[in-house]
């Protein structure tokens, strides 16, 4: 059996590469972990899904063979999108759940997403099934669970559809990126009365089209193409369906947060003064037009998980992040389904027949921003670089710092943070000129990379 190491247990799931951090005999005993986990906060059953990757049919059945032997009962759903996972615990009433997935990682890798209570866990909960696992701390089960398999995919089509169908026809193409939610996607779109285009739909752990991250421009090219080409939106899910990517009917992509943007101009006309998250990549123009629609906006931190938890504190209707993961609880649960997010998209542009996905927001001024942008820094020190970077700009400048440091300009803002999965510096950039973009970027840039290699040296 492979070695239990620490650094795959991440900051929202525990992720590595197949045979080469874990085993099949492995993923056994962090059932076994995880049961234990589950029995110490009180839950007795639990869900257990995967994704399409070669590797997950088997991950399923080892970590039920290690739940079982702590005495869980487990529902097992077989190949689902994340999102289903989720709605089967909300759906079955249940507290728990493990749902294999390496989300949009690349073919080799696999992961593990677990549910406990209200939500996914992170952080300090995810480290404690690392200790029960190193030190093989298990419950003593008298008895075995039991397992049984169930289809949820049924009644997850039916709880999207059922509260009435589009009040005009829209075309969409869906790109499923040969991952698990496509199918599912495409049928809801069309159950609710959208003219759909399937791309890349069939299910496939190769990803032979493209990598299933619709939020990298390589691989919304063929997308990009067929929505020129048919002159209607597109969809883009990734590798495990809990983030969407939109094209306008011109190709062009809409940003998480000018999506995030649309959806609260939608809800808050139902909804005035609702709290709404965005993250701390999304930009400054997205707080401000929550705030002129008449709602609460609230910057937090990344990460899927810890959206959630801060949703549930501040009783938000709705949040997003650059990365697509869209967040709804207005007529839904809160967790993040790009299914869902697709509807309630198609939704709105049935409402405005006529009116491109283009010019939603065509009152935001222009302003010139980066994508995020990833340097390279030593797992050891980027924690040490952004309290650094933290201390020196906060003498100088307007300064948030509840995830990383964003540094507020009266024209622009920059921010960079640790990322939590990878060995890197995330950056992101806007401001009203081009010029005083690269003015804002050499500003916070040069020091950084002086500080990296300072501290690595």
């Amino acid at each position: 059996m492979k070695p239990v190491k620490k650094e795959i247990f991440r900051a929202y799931d525990i992720r590595g590469i197949v045979d080469k951090d874990f085993d099949p005999e492995w993923v056994k005993m962090l059932g076994k972990a995880c049961g234990t986990y589950f029995r110490r906060n009180k839950i007795t059953r639990v869900a257990v899904g995967h994704d399409c990757r070669h590797s997950s049919p088997i991950y399923q059945q080892k970590i039920i063979e290690g739940l079982v032997e702590t005495g869980m009962d487990v529902i097992f759903l077989n190949m689902v999108a994340t999102p289903l996972f989720y709605f089967a615990i909300k759906f079955i009433n249940l507290k728990g759940g493990i749902m294999i997935t390496a989300s949009h990682n690349p073919k080799d890798f696999n992961g593990f997403k677990v549910w406990a209570n209200e939500s996914t866990i992170h952080t300090t909960e995810i480290l404690k099934i690392y200790e029960i696992m190193k030190n093989q701390d298990f419950f003593p089960a008298k008895n075995k669970g039991i397992a049984t398999e169930m289809d949820i995919v049924p009644a997850y089509i039916h709880h999207l559809t059922s509260d009435g169908s589009l009040d005009h026809s829209v075309k969409v193409v869906v790109d499923g990126g040969n991952g698990a939610a496509g199918q599912v996607c495409a049928e809801v779109l069309r159950k609710i009365g959208a003219e759909v285009i399937e791309l890349y739909c069939e299910p496939d752990g190769d990803f032979p089209n493209h990598h299933p991250d619709p939020t990298v421009l390589e691989n919304i090219k063929d997308l990009q193409q067929m929505v020129q080409k048919e002159n209607c939106i597109g969809i883009g899910l990734d590798g495990d369906g809990d983030r969407i990517g939109v094209l306008n009917e011109h190709g062009g992509i809409v940003y998480g947060d000018r999506l995030l943007a649309i959806f609260a101009r939608d809800i808050l006309k139902n909804h005035p003064g609702a709290a709404i998250i965005g993250e701390v990549k999304c930009s400054h123009l997205l707080y401000e037009d929550i705030k002129k629609h008449g709602g609460k906006p609230i910057m937090w931190k990344t990460g899927h998980s810890l959206i959630k938890a801060k949703m549930k504190e501040e009783n938000a209707i709705l949040a997003g992040e650059m990365s697509g993961h869209m967040f709804f609880a207005d007529r839904y649960f809160g967790f993040d389904d790009a299914i869902y997010a697709a509807k309630r998209l198609v939704e709105i542009l049935a409402k405005n027949p006529g009116k491109p996905l283009s010019t939603y927001l065509s009152d935001w001024p222009k302003t010139f921003s980066t994508p995020e942008i990833r340097m390279e820094c030593p797992e050891q020190i980027k924690f040490q670089v952004v309290a650094r970077a933290l201390e020196y700009f906060k003498q100088q400048y307007d300064v948030i710092d509840i995830d990383g440091v964003r540094i507020t300009f009266p024209d622009g803002w920059g921010l960079l943070r640790a990322s939590n999965t990878q060995p890197v510096l995330v950056l992101r950039f806007e401001a009203e000129s081009e010029s005083r973009l690269e003015e804002i970027r050499r500003l916070i840039e040069e020091p950084l990379k002086n500080w990296i290699e300072e501290l690595s040296s």
